[in-house]
């Protein structure tokens, strides 16, 4: 059986209206803010409407993992703590955290932002590792868009640190040098709640929503990566649409990052 609050959302879309008065594809306000942390090499906070994130790069010498012998080290963690939002607990990483980093690790991962064999000091032996670190500050819908976004901030903002006689990071004396990044991949996170699609939901709406599609866009227009969530089924063809409609929305949040 629907749920009242279901029942209300759809009432509104059925309008062509949120409950902030945006229409279906309007984001809220979005802002990005970089250099937020002094321990970090890259970090940067971003804010679409009351959701706010932030995110850290950090950067050392590791052993390659030993699959990818030629290829530098990337990691994404996330964190939903009980100050973002009342549905998150304390303790080990939830099922939703696990999720978010995924997808954000995905889109940076296959559209491959970083070009990992720049990230090499010597084959099989030492290579350069990359840990993005997300934390969500308040939650108030789209985390998956915000984190995704803050993630790539951080990323454009970090610059690597010097290498000592030992083959040890020395973060005394960093760089100007940045990462070796060659695309920009944005998320967009595409909500089906009945007969409409649409993007940044309001908690409400997240909360009632039949399917998502998070799609990761490249600066050149092309597809990065795809994430389904949701336990609502799609056709080929509200795939197609939600697809066309991130890659329309993706050019305007990228402008967001400023650089």
């Amino acid at each position: 059986m629907m749920s009242e609050q279901k029942q209300h959302v759809l009432k509104y879309l059925a309008k062509n209206i949120r409950f902030d008065g945006r229409k279906p594809l309007d984001y809220r306000d979005v802002t990005v803010e970089y250099g937020i942390s002094k321990s970090a090499e890259g970090s940067a906070r971003v804010r679409i409407g009351g959701t706010e994130v932030i995110a850290g790069v950090k950067i050392s010498i590791e052993k390659p993992y030993p699959d990818t012998p030629d290829k530098g080290n990337l990691m994404v963690n996330a964190e939903l703590r009980p100050m973002a939002s009342p549905k998150f607990e304390s303790g080990p990483p939830s099922d939703q955290g696990i999720e978010l980093a995924r997808v954000v690790d995905r889109g940076i991962r296959e559209s491959e932002c970083i070009d990992v064999h720049d990230l090499v000091i010597k084959e099989g032996e030492l290579v350069w590792s990359v840990s993005i670190d997300i934390v969500a500050v308040n939650d108030e819908g789209n985390l998956f868009d915000a984190a995704g976004l803050a993630a790539l901030a951080a990323l454009l903002d970090a610059r690597m640190p010097g290498k000592n006689e030992f083959n040890k990071a020395d973060y005394d004396k960093r760089t100007d040098e940045k990462l070796p990044l060659k695309t920009r991949p944005v998320p967009i996170t595409v909500f089906k709640i009945g007969a409409t699609f649409l993007v940044d939901p309001l908690s409400d709406e997240e909360e009632n929503f039949d399917a998502r599609l998070t799609v990761a866009c490249k600066d050149d227009g092309s597809l990065a990566a795809l994430q389904k969530g949701g336990e609502g089924s799609l056709t080929i063809d509200e795939i197609d649409h939600m697809v066309g409609i991130a890659l329309e929305r993706s050019a305007w949040l990228r402008e967001k990052l400023g650089r």
